[in-house]
Order: structure tokens, then sequence, then C-alpha cells
């Protein structure tokens, strides 16, 4: 199926990282414009995305999930970009995951035949929302996770209030883990669940679901048992389901994936059943890796795919030294508001002398040691072979790609030599 164009909206001098001087123009024309970062085109802090490495995590994560019989659903609350959930979808996904309903309307008005709200939805606004979306995407499917029979009566209040009939909404079987977040804590209580949804004329079951991500270590064999765990619960609410006819479906869904260890949830999403099953990986921060958190876990994962991944870190945040107050620390003008630091610093990964137009590695002794909301202090060797002077940029790798994203409404993309030859913009 043809996947819709994305929207092409103006971006304009409003909006952080855009020339002082351009006018708002539509996305579609950034790359015409001709600008390069490293010349001074825009103004910093810029968060650019690098064109080559995004599409080659773009093909690199297709092919692993074809390789494992699975389908991808990437999570959009990494980026929640309507271009990059195209090129998802362009490039094979099968839908796309989203947190909530509101970020549902976006997935789908980008081409997303089907979404998947990867969380409770009971409220009466969201499921009326629900309801107006499938009308207005003809054919499209939205499904969410359900975990408790309190949310099933508030839903099936609702619907029995609608002057009109509504049709059941399809769902799937959370399965949680104690001291998690959501999900049915014991077979007997998951099994409950399901035998009442079978019961109900406003929900359809039609798949299981968990998600793993929240206890990964980067230590194999932990990782290994909690994913054999979790999932060895996930079967064995599916196989009972399935033998007791609970599945109100001809094909039933199984999905998984955070992003730290998706290979070993990979091989276990498609058991056997009656019945056709689809597993649905839903790792979503891989479109432009980072360069700590998740590519410390795609390190521990080599070996267990007996090659290197070939995921790269595609996002990096621009900032100025405008300040060297004093012996190994310079003050760079980008913090808090426009980069990740929920798990770590920000990582100096190249640096540009001011006037230059070739970056270069940063310095291993180059380290960010606070942020606050406009300012980063990085730390350097007053020895060192490369000292940083007002003037020069330096370029900071993130860990964690979803807490950059939402601080931009748009994003330059660059080719190898910083040339912007595209944009992308956000909907938080």
């Amino acid at each position: 199926m043809a996947v819709e164009e994305p929207p092409d909206p103006l971006i304009g001098p409003a909006w952080k990282g855009w020339p002082h001087a351009a006018p708002a123009l539509p996305r579609s024309a950034v790359a015409a414009q001709g600008w390069n970062m490293l010349a001074g085109d825009l103004p910093l802090p810029l968060a650019v995305i690098r064109r080559e490495a995004l599409m080659g995590n773009l093909r690199w994560m297709q092919g692993f999930a074809q390789a494992h019989g699975v389908d991808l659903a990437p999570h959009g609350k990494t980026t929640m970009s309507p271009q990059l959930f195209a090129a998802q979808l362009g490039a094979g996904a099968w839908g796309i995951t989203v947190a909530n309903v509101t970020q549902a309307r976006t997935a789908l008005s980008a081409g997303a035949r089907r979404c998947l709200i990867a969380n409770q939805v009971l409220a009466e606004a969201d499921l009326a929302a629900i309801v107006s979306l499938q009308r207005e995407h003809v054919g499209a499917r939205v499904l969410f996770l359900v975990d408790s029979v309190a949310q099933v009566e508030l839903i099936e209040a609702w619907r029995q209030r609608q002057a009109e009939a509504q049709p059941p909404f399809e769902v799937l079987l959370e399965v949680g883990l104690d001291g998690g977040r959501t999900g049915c804590r014991d077979h007997v209580l998951a099994m409950a669940l399901a035998r009442r949804l079978h019961a109900s004329t406003a929900l359809r079951l039609v798949g299981v679901e968990c998600y793993e991500g929240l206890w990964a270590t980067a230590r194999g064999a932990e990782d290994e048992a909690l994913v054999q765990g979790l999932m060895q619960r996930v079967i064995a609410v599916a196989t009972a389901c399935d033998e007791e006819r609970l599945f109100d479906c001809d094909e039933v869904i199984l999905s998984a994936g955070g992003s730290s260890i998706f290979d070993l949830v990979a091989k276990r999403l498609v058991p056997k059943l009656s019945r056709p099953v689809r597993g649905v990986l839903r790792s979503g921060c891989y479109v432009t890796h980072d360069h700590g958190n998740y590519k410390r876990y795609m390190v521990a994962m080599n070996p267990r795919l007996d090659c290197s991944h070939g995921l790269h870190a595609a996002l990096e945040v621009w900032a100025l030294v405008q300040s060297c107050p004093e012996p190994g620390l310079a003050i760079l003008g980008a913090g808090k508001r426009d980069l990740s630091y929920d798990i770590e610093m920000p990582i100096p990964v190249l640096w540009c002398a001011r006037g230059g137009r070739k970056p270069m590695a940063a310095p291993t002794g180059w380290k960010v040691s606070a942020l606050n909301d406009q300012h980063a202090y990085l730390r350097f060797p007053v020895d060192g072979a490369a000292v940083p002077q007002v003037g020069d940029r330096v370029g900071l790798g993130i860990s964690h790609p979803c807490t950059t994203f939402d601080k931009w409404r748009w994003m330059a993309l660059v080719d190898d030599s910083y040339n912007v030859v595209d944009g992308i913009v956000t909907h938080f």
C-alpha cells in the first residue's frame, strides 16, 4: 500500500536553529537554500540528523526484523516526526507505535495504516477520538492495551451511553512485571481478564503484549534470563487463550521489544498456536541510535548477533564555545532546553575551529560535567593537544534520543559535509 505524502509545514524564524534572516519556508524547500551548518548559515545551537546514518539505520533494522520473521511497528514517541514516520513506513514498517491517542492522530496522518497505542486507553475523550480517527482513516487499525477489569468496565460504560452503535475496540492484553509499570502481574489475573474481554461486546482481544526494556542491564546472562522468563509468561497466556478460544481474531498479535535487547525478544515472538501469529517489535530509538546508552546496549548485543550491528549515531546537537572563563573550562551555548540529560550528560564527539569547515574528532579528555537551561560546562585538560577557543563549534552526541527530539520543532538533515539536504518537523 502506498504511503501518504507527509505534510509540508512552514518552518520559520520563530523556530530555534532557523536562519535569522530567512523567511518562513515549506519544509520541502529547505534543501534548495544551499545552507551549510559549518559555514555559519544557521544559528547555533542546532540539532542535526546525519542522513546517511539515518538511512542505514532504517535499512538495518528492517532487515533485522525480516530475518527474524517478525514485523516492525517502531515507537513513534521517539521522534514524533511525520517525515520520519513516513520514512520508516516506506522502509517496510508494519505500523507505528505511539503512547497516546494524540500521537496516534499524527501517525495516521503520516500514512500509518496500523497504529498500536502501547498504553491503557480509558478516558471518554480518548475513546471517542479513536472512533473518530477510524472513521476519518477508513480501514486503519488502532489497537491499545488492557490490563484490568476496571478498565474494561469503564470502556463498556462509555459505549453503553453512546447514541450510535460503536464497533468493538481491538485490544492486546498486557503482561507486566512486579515493581514495573502496567500489565497483569500473574497468569491467573491475566486469564481472568482474557475471559472477561472475550465476553465483552465493547472489546475484541487480538493479542498479548509486554515490555522488557526497563529491566535491561547490558549484561548478557541477566538480560537473557529476564527475557526468557517474561516471554514464557506471555506465551503461556497466549497459548491458554488460544486453547480456550478467547482470541476474537484470525491472526494473533504478540508484541514486545524496546530498543535495548530486542534481539532476545525477536526470537520468541512467534510461538506456534492454532492460528497464525504476527510478532511485532516496537523498538523506536534505532532510527537515530545514540552515542551513549543505546550504543552500549548494541555493543553488548554484537556477540549474540555474531557480527557487528549496523546502527550508527545519526543525531548531534552543535553548540558554540561562547566563553572560556577559566583554565580547563569552556562554556557552550546549549543546555537542558536543547539536548538529553536524563540518562547522562551529552558526549563531545566532534569539534570544528572557528572559521573552519572540517570537523575533527573531539579529544577523549573533553567531558561535559554539567548543564544549565542554556549552557553546557565543557571540561578539558589544559595541557591537551586541542584546547577549545571562543568561537569554535562543538558537536555533542546524546544518550537517549527521545528526550532530545522533544526539544526541537524542526531538525536539519545534513550530508557528510554538513550541507542541509532536508528537514523534519516534530509534533510534541
